[in-house]
């Protein structure tokens, strides 16, 4: 093995284990914030007995969830009862191995991508492995043996495929505007004017569809406990159900770090640091999110599927015609 080739992996090695770190650091830091911040909307403290403003709330839930029993049904399907948490999981994670969330940088005389890998269909990489993370979900519901966590999991793949749709056709604008699937390319097109600008109804549409895509409010249908209990994970507990838990905030992060990618013009900005942009815009989303869930109340499942597939998806598709039209207008 050359020199050259022993460094690279050795780079790729810890670019993995800083951005998957961080993952895991930020998904335990939105469990404390999402807390705190909902508390102050609705004027009360939110966690606040563990460590200094309940800083340390987040250790102590992970510390009791180790220890609680482990409980698996008896009529449940075992093997894929245990599987299904580390599968809602995983693809969360990996599709973090296109995003790019900063410009190169120079470490030790080598010239270093911020982005794990840059590959020419990183468009299609990510809904590849995206849409695997409902498997987990649909696999939970089944295999519990119980009537709430199956409807939750037939929920969630309808939804899944409602909003997936509307999803992948919300950034086929940026795509024709960009001219490549590339997610550095598509990045760096917006050194000069982000594509939020040119593409305002595509952001609209994916902001609600995302929201729909990693079932949060107001659109929690698969786990709405005023009908389904718990929803798919009704049967979990200790660690498996802290994966689920985690899961969905790791969705958070991945259609986030995606809306800055598509939309909001990556890791462009002046004066501060690339991986600094990336990370304000980041935040910004990710507190978007828990506003939205301060604000609306959860849709019946009737209005959900109405709005998907009546509403959000022949506007996906207008917006896909009037994107080309203009373009040809240009020419």
């Amino acid at each position: 093995m050359n020199k050259e080739l022993l460094v690279y992996l050795i780079i790729a090695c810890i670019k993995v284990l800083l951005v998957f770190g961080m993952i895991q650091i930020t998904v335990i830091s939105m469990i404390w914030l999402e807390r705190k911040i909902l508390a102050h909307m609705q004027v009360r403290l939110g966690p606040m007995r563990v460590g200094p403003h309940g800083l340390l709330q987040p250790i102590a839930d992970g510390i009791k969830l180790l220890f609680k029993e482990d409980i698996i049904p008896e009529k449940a399907s075992k093997l894929l009862f245990v599987l299904a948490p580390a599968m809602a999981m995983i693809p969360a994670l990996m599709t973090f191995a296109v995003i790019p969330f900063g410009d190169k940088v120079k470490i030790f005389g080598y010239k270093v991508d911020l982005v794990i890998t840059d590959i020419n269909i990183g468009f299609l990489y990510i809904f590849a492995v995206s849409s695997l993370g409902i498997y987990g979900v649909v696999m939970a519901g089944w295999a519990s043996n119980n009537k709430y966590s199956l409807l939750g999991g037939i929920r969630s793949s309808a939804q899944m495929i409602s909003y997936e749709l509307t999803l992948g056709l919300s950034l086929i604008g940026v795509v024709m505007l960009t001219e490549s699937l590339s997610l550095v390319d598509v990045v760096t097109a917006q050194a000069k004017l982000w594509n939020i600008v040119l593409q305002p109804l595509g952001f609209f549409i994916y902001a609600t569809s995302a929201i729909a895509e990693v079932n949060r409010t107001p659109f929690d249908l698969p786990e709405a406990e005023s009908e389904l209990v718990a929803g798919y994970h009704t049967e979990y507990s200790s660690m498996k159900f802290a994966m689920f838990f985690m899961a969905e905030y790791a969705n958070m992060i991945t259609v986030s770090a995606i809306a800055v990618t598509f939309f909001l013009g990556g890791w462009h900005g002046p004066f501060l640091p690339p991986v600094v942009w990336f990370l304000i815009k980041l935040s910004a989303c990710l507190f978007f999110f828990i506003w939205i869930r301060a604000t609306f109340p959860r849709l019946r499942y009737d209005q959900l599927m109405h709005f998907g597939w009546k509403f959000l998806l022949p506007l996906s598709l207008l917006n896909i015609i009037i994107t080309g039209l203009i373009m040809i207008l240009k020419e």
